[in-house]
């Protein structure tokens, strides 16, 4: 097969949707190599965690050519089907929610990754503009598909739900994480982390960016229930909501027990999540939860909210709370700190349910989407 991707957000953003792109790619290239993979993007950015993509004799990189350099957007929107078309591509996969206009018209089968409906369900996290082109691009994209892939139960719903579309058209392929957590990190390099970002001895980690939907308040709050010794390190990027954890976190005096880390590279993060006691993340809503995975890999227990999708993420041996109670969250934290059959539980049960989301499995199970898109 040829097979084109949407490959802006694999070239241009760093988490969430780059990371998605880059994960589908990868796989398919490593554990699906009789097939060629092309990438179209509107703008090639060199970045060290491209050099796989970049080094994969399966894959070529595409970039809008003549008078199509200066109008970017219109490209990847319309244009782009002539260089598809001149390229032989059976199908295109649009990995962030849209798709191509015309590519019915053109004959190219089409596939269309959802990650979530969030500016539906908590409309007040986003702009009005923005809900509107989200909007008018989701729903064209998933009308249009020939078929659509959600990255949770959660998202397959609320597709379905919104967009009124055939269930039997939408599946659910499930997105790992970068490898770097499949294994133990070498005690050199958890020594070096820990003195790099002045870890504490003892502490409880969320990963994430620092935003409201997000919900890393709640978990600062639940520190006041929790034994002074116990420390929260949060890793993410900052936004305007970063304010208001600074500002509850001076109040409350927990300036020496939060601990709010930015520009953390993603080679450190392992380290960092082995050397946490477990993993919190009370988000109210998400498209799936990738961090959860990383943990569960990381072999620590984790506590997630309810109200989502993040049950998928976790499963049954991860503990579950409101995302509006601090106080159930801090009584989690108690529960498998004093019980070590209870963590050990946790830990163990969580890798042998972490092996679901294998590499190889859910790039199979992509491969043979694609095959039946083609012959349907």
């Amino acid at each position: 097969m040829i097979i084109g991707f949407d490959a802006k957000r694999a070239f241009a953003n760093h988490t969430g949707l780059g990371n998605y792109s880059r994960y589908v790619i990868n796989n398919l290239s490593l554990y699906c190599p009789g097939h060629s993979y092309q990438l179209y993007t509107p703008g090639d950015i060199c970045r060290p965690d491209l050099t796989k993509i970049r080094q994969a004799d399966n894959i070529g990189v595409y970039l809008p050519r003549g008078l199509n350099r200066f109008v970017p957007s219109a490209w990847r929107t319309k244009f782009i089907l002539n260089d598809l078309a001149a390229n032989d591509v059976e199908l295109y996969h649009g990995l962030s929610n849209e798709l191509p206009v015309g590519l019915k018209k053109a004959g190219i089968r089409s596939v269309v990754t959802v990650h979530d409906l969030i500016f539906l369900r908590y409309p007040g996290y986003y702009p009005l503009i923005d809900r509107k082109i989200y909007l008018k691009k989701m729903k064209y994209a998933c009308l249009e598909a020939d078929h659509i892939v959600t990255v949770s139960e959660c998202t397959r719903r609320d597709v379905i739900s919104f967009f009124g579309v055939d269930p039997q058209k939408v599946s659910i392929i499930y997105q790992g994480c970068d490898a770097s957590f499949y294994s133990p990190v070498e005690d050199d390099k958890i020594r070096e982390v820990r003195k790099k970002y002045e870890l504490p001895e003892t502490f409880i980690l969320n990963v994430g960016t620092m935003e409201a939907r997000k919900n890393l308040l709640l978990a600062v709050k639940a520190m006041l229930h929790i034994d002074s010794d116990i420390h929260l390190v949060a890793v993410g990027k900052e936004t305007d909501y970063t304010l208001q954890l600074r500002e509850f976190i001076a109040q409350h005096h927990l300036d020496l027990r939060v601990h709010l880390l930015t520009c953390v590279p993603l080679e450190d993060l392992p380290a960092i999540y082995q050397s946490s006691l477990l993993f919190v993340y009370p988000s109210f809503y998400e498209g799936f939860g990738i961090p959860i995975i990383e943990a569960l890999y990381s072999g620590i227990p984790v506590i997630a909210a309810t109200g989502s999708c993040l049950q998928e993420a976790g499963g049954a041996h991860s503990i579950y709370v409101g995302p509006e109670d601090e106080a159930a969250l801090a009584d989690a934290v108690k529960k498998i700190i004093s019980g070590d059959t209870l963590r050990e539980t946790m830990i163990s049960e969580g890798k042998k349910y972490v092996s679901r989301f294998d590499d190889q499995l859910l790039a199979q199970q992509m491969i043979q989407l694609y095959h039946r898109v083609l012959v349907q």
